[in-house]
Parts: C-alpha cells; structure tokens; sequence
C-alpha cells in the first residue's frame, strides 16, 4: 500500500480524486479502490518542547537558568493533533511505501519528514519514501505530479534547513524573551517582552525610521533650468549639473545648498548663446517583468489596492485551494520550469476564456514566444504563482479574489508579448561654461506594456510598472546635431525642500525585508549577502508583521506603520546586534546554503549557541531603562477592567460597568 502523507487536507483530498474510484473515506485518511491511502497533516503535528520539559525548574521565569540549551532535542504532539497523529501511525505501519506530499517549500518538507521520524520509520521503507511536488491542485496537474516522483532523500538538505531554522528560533526566541521580560520587570515594565530573530529586526527598521522622520530637519536646495530656443523656434529645457568646483556648497547627495550659487548661474546664462556639447540617442527595450513571487505580489497589492500583506497572503491561499485558479502561493520564486511552456496554451486559454476584458484593445497573446521567465536553473522545489488552466467564473470570486487573480494573470500574459521598444535621447549643453543636459524618451512599441495601458484605462492607474523609470525630466527635443548654437532665454531658479523619509507602508515594508541588503550595517556581512536574500520567508513575511500589530508594537496612521511606546521601548533596550537585520540576514544567507548542501547544520548551530551566550551576558549587565515608565498592553487592560468594575458609580458609568470589555488582540496574544 503506497501512503500519500499530504501537508493539508485540501491536498489530500486533491490527491486522492486521481487516484482509482471508488474512494472510501475514514476518519483522517482516504482510501482509493486500489488500497492506496491519502492521510495528511494539519500543518506541524508536533511543536518544539516547552523549556520545563528539559527541566521542571525551568518552568519558573529566572535570569540564573539562561540560556537554555537543550543536549537533545524534543518534539510533542500538539494537544488537538493527537488523534490524527494515532491515524498516521496505523497507516504508516500498514504502507508498504511513503510519499512525502508536503507542501513545495522547507517547512512543507520538514512537517512531514519529522512525523515520519516521530513515527520511528526505519531502514528500507525510510529509504525508499518519495517526494511528489503539487503547486496545482486541478487534477491534471496532480496527475503529472504523480508522474513525477523523486527519491525523498534528495530533500534531507531542505528538511534540514528548516529544522535548523526551528531550532535556532527556539534557542533565541525562548532566551532572549526570558531574559528581557526579566529584566523589564526590574524598571517597573509588566508585560512580556517578546523577542524573535526576525520580528524585533523588522521592529527596528521602523523604529529606526520613525526616529529619523522626527529628527529630520528640511533645508532648501536650488537647481537651475535653461529654457532654450533653436533658430526655427523650437524650444525645450535642460537642467543645470553643478561641476566639482561647487561642492562645498552641495550636501552628500548632490543637492546645491547656496541660493546665491544658483542667482549666479541665473544671471549668467540668461540671453547667452549654448552649444550642444552632445547628442546620445539610443534605442532601448525592456523586456516583460517576470511572474508573481509571494513577496513581489504583495508589495504590487499594497501599491495598488492597499492590501496588508497578510490578506494577499490568505486570498492567494483561497484563490489556490478552494478555486484551483493559480498554483502554490507561498513561493520564493519569478521562474518556470522549461517544461512547462508546453502547457501555455492551455493556460492562455483558460485565462482568456473568463478573462477576457485583460486583452481588450490589445494584440493577443502568442504562446509561442518564451521569455527569461523559463528557466530550469532557477527553479528549484517551487516556481513562480502562475494562473492554472481552470477557467476562471469571476463572478463567483470575491472583490480581493478578483483583484489578485486578474493581476497574476496579467503578469502571466505578458510572458507571451514581445519587449516595449522605445528611443531616449539625451542632450548635454554648455552655457557659459556650465553643463546643462536633458532627455527625452519616444514609444516605439509598446509590447507588454499595452497590458498595462488597457489595465489604466479600467481604472487601475496606481500601477507601479506604468510610471517613468527615473525622476529626469522627460522633455520633447527637437532634433539636435552636436555643435548646434541654441538661445537660453532665460533661466529659472527652482527653490525645493529636501524631503525626511517616508514611514513604512506594508509595501515599503515588504520591499526592505525582502532586499534586507540595503539595510545591513556590517559591510562584510554586506559582501557576503545577495540582493535577493530577506528576513523571513515568503511563507513568513506577512505573520511577522501581523505578529507585531498584535503585540501592540506597531500601530498604522492611515497607510503608515509606525512603532508604538512600547515598541520604542524594547527596541531602545536591545543591543544593536537583535535590532538590526545584519545577524538574522546571515543567518537566513547560512539556512539557504544548508538547503543547497553548501553547508552543514552543526557549523551553523555551534556559532549561534556560543552568540547566544554573550547576548545573555550583555541582557544581565544592563537594566533596559528604555521601558521606565511605560505601560505594556496587559497593564493598561487590567486598568480599563478594574476600573469597569469600580462600585459607586453613576447610573451611565454602571451601563458601562456591564458593557463587557473588548480586549486587544495584544492582550489576547500575551
């Protein structure tokens, strides 16, 4: 009997409708007409021990315990899991042969490989089990998968990762938390001061923003535009470019801070002949962005539509397991297997069929053309989110289902439109002995981009695709030759105010745990880190965010998140090394390379145990004064509920006495 152990029963139950009718269901599992079984997990059956089960005196919060590490390690049921963790047990001893069908990412490999493990399996069946990979749930693509088998033994470095990634969370997370609250408890904080290896990072970003907002003090800067004519009349501008003699009177960024500086270059060009010094005129393309990542659609859905990360997160969910109308979501990837060019047709086809209005006044689609899109080598266990070949009925979707099914649909149609072609000239001019230079940019073809245009017109005009690649002015030129004499006839000072940073949006937000590069202090860190290495996962990003709502460390003002009393607090206690993105990065950097076998697991555990000493020797040397005098969300809880129970009070004040308190879901969470 060959058992099917799937990550969700939505999966199990997708398996098992390919395989030989009738199907009989049990309780947990379902059995096909051949004897083959489909049972599957509920997410993570098992969770890490809690510190007691290592030590009963741990049970007890105490500063001279830590760190805790355990020698071995243990996992236990969850408490509701256990009935179907007996359920597996029955039918793995019954299987002749196991599949992993966990989910096409590393907790999905480590979920069902440690059940296995927690089940005892050994020797030949352990060796033997098999790995099927499903990002369609439509029959057609399981069954393809089921063609598809693999040795599970090929992902023991994904499992792993993730075992890695669970226990290294664990050590730092428990610690780090314990000795924190600890220690607030001794300036007078009450609450629980959670600590985690991503979460308090991306608290610091935004600590650290909001703290640059509020000492960020404006300062004018000046530019200068030449307004020039041709001897036919033709006229354009082109904007002053200060040359290093005027730096003293610049910032760092380039920006000319002297007024006086700026009248001088007025007066000097005004009435005064140019010559064009140079004409660059260069025809350009720009091939198609590539399909939907998890996070890449988040941060276009927060730009577009305003949505939190975690609702893309849970309509894509919806829009994968209960339609079937795109494959697996959680992916970290914008590539397609070679392969599966092979079904674009069928793909055009079924989005097209309920999609229509996404081509209206627009070129079809050709299925045969390719893009960079499709590429083996950066295709590992999943793929980039691509429609299915279901049709879509968008009338039985919901507005937000809707909205993100039509724009991975989109970004999946423009794989098969030739690149936007345009022509950008640039100028340069020299006016009484200053460089002046423009450009201008021309549509040739629009390619890809008619998709975009058609998207505008049907009202969705944030798209981010659709604006200018840079800030230059993008002026109409007339033809230029090189030595041309032009008339300045006049210049214009232009008097702006540098402008503080932004505060984080869940786009931006996105964007800087997704490219965390930019943020890494450390410049050897810096050089080891790819553009593309993150905090968190694709998988993990939006809980992050939504956890630290809940804990009542982040608050939104509109579309800003901002950090809360407490949020300030805490991170102000910590050392730089648990605010800053630099450890986490690595760490997330070594994790991906145990994945790809480029590293082991003991290398990467030894160093994170010996950090994670020195960081409980620094919590102990130091009260985390930050916190004086601010109330953790428990505290103010208790206030408002003892306060609503106050006897003596008026007959107003006692309906409110009965109202029942509604508690925050920081409150809830603690």
């Amino acid at each position: 009997m060959i058992l099917y152990i799937a990550e969700k029963p939505s999966l199990g139950r997708a398996i098992a409708d390919v395989l030989p009718k009738p199907l009989k269901k049990g309780d947990g599992f379902i059995r096909a007409a051949n004897g083959d079984c489909v049972s599957w997990c509920v997410g993570h059956l098992l969770e890490q021990a809690e510190p007691d089960a290592y030590s009963p005196e741990y049970k007890s919060w105490k500063f001279e315990h830590l760190p805790i590490v355990p020698d071995t390690w243990k996992m236990k049921p969850k408490y509701k899991m256990r009935s179907q963790i007996a359920v597996l047990r029955g039918l793995v001893k019954e299987a002749s042969q196991l599949v992993n069908a966990g989910d096409p990412d590393r907790e999905g490999q480590l979920l069902v490989d440690e059940i296995i493990a927690h089940l005892g399996v050994r020797g030949a069946k352990l060796q033997n089990a098999q790995r099927l990979l499903i990002s369609d749930l439509n029959p057609q693509a399981v069954k393809r998968a089921l063609g598809q088998l693999r040795s599970n033994r090929e992902f023991i470095p994904l499992s792993t990762s993730a075992l890695a990634r669970s226990r290294a969370d664990w050590l730092y997370g428990m610690n780090m938390t314990r000795a924190y609250t600890i220690q607030g408890r001794k300036v007078g904080y009450q609450g629980v001061l959670s600590v985690g290896r991503v979460q308090t990072p991306v608290l610091g970003l935004v600590v650290r923003r909001d703290a640059e907002i509020a000492d960020f003090i404006s300062k004018p800067f000046y530019e200068v535009l030449a307004h020039l004519a041709t001897d036919s009349q033709d006229r354009f501008s082109a904007k002053w470019q200060p040359s290093d003699a005027c730096r003293p009177y610049m910032d760092e960024e380039g920006r000319v801070l002297s007024k006086g500086l700026a009248q001088n270059v007025v007066g000097r060009i005004n009435g005064q002949n140019g010559t064009v010094e140079k004409v660059l005129a260069q025809d350009k393309k720009q091939n198609a962005p590539l399909p939907y990542s998890l996070s890449s659609l988040q941060i276009d859905a927060a730009k577009r539509f305003g949505m939190s990360a975690k609702s893309v997160l849970d309509t894509c969910q919806s829009l994968y397991e209960k339609h079937k109308l795109i494959t697996y979501p959680r992916s970290d990837s914008r590539y397609l297997p070679v392969e599966q060019h092979s079904l674009a047709p069928s793909v055009i086809r079924a989005v097209l069929s309920g999609a229509s209005e996404l081509v209206t006044g627009c070129e079809e689609p050709n299925a045969k053309l390719k893009s960079k899109a499709w590429n083996d080598k950066k295709v590992d266990a999943h793929h980039a989110i691509v429609p299915t070949e279901k049709t879509a009925n968008l009338t039985s979707l919901s507005p937000v289902e809707k909205q993100l099914y039509l724009q991975i649909s989109r970004q999946y149609l423009m794989q098969f439109y030739p690149a936007y072609l345009y022509k950008e000239t640039q100028v340069e001019v020299i006016i009484a002995g200053g460089q002046f230079k423009t450009k201008a940019k021309q549509e040739v073809a629009l390619g890809w981009k008619q998709l975009l245009k058609q998207s505008k017109s049907a009202g969705n005009d944030k798209n981010s695709d659709s604006k200018n690649d840079d800030d230059e002015h993008l002026a109409n030129i007339p033809a230029l030759k090189k030595g041309q004499v032009l008339l300045c006839e006049r210049g214009e000072l232009l008097e702006k105010q540098t402008q503080a940073p932004k505060h984080f949006t869940d786009a931006t937000l996105l964007g800087a745990m997704t490219g965390i590069n930019r943020y890494v202090t450390n410049p050897e860190i810096r050089k080891i880190l790819k553009d593309t290495d993150g905090l968190g996962t694709e998988a993990t990003r939006a809980g992050i965010i939504e956890l630290l709502f809940k804990r009542n460390y982040l608050t939104r003002q509109g579309k800003s998140i901002l950090a809360t009393e407490v949020g300030k607090g805490l991170v102000n206690s910590l050392p730089q090394s648990a605010t800053t993105p630099d450890m986490t990065a690595l760490w997330e950097n070594n994790l991906d390379a145990i994945s790809r076998k480029e590293a082991k697991y003991q290398n990467f555990m030894d160093p994170l145990v010996t950090s994670i000493h020195e960081l409980i020797t620094q919590a102990g040397s130091q009260l985390p004064t930050s916190l004086q005098g601010v109330k953790s969300p428990e505290t103010s809880f208790k206030k408002r509920r003892y306060a609503s129970k106050k006897p003596g009070t008026t007959s107003s004040s006692t309906k409110a006495k009965r109202a029942p308190v509604k508690r925050s879901s920081a409150a809830k969470k603690n």
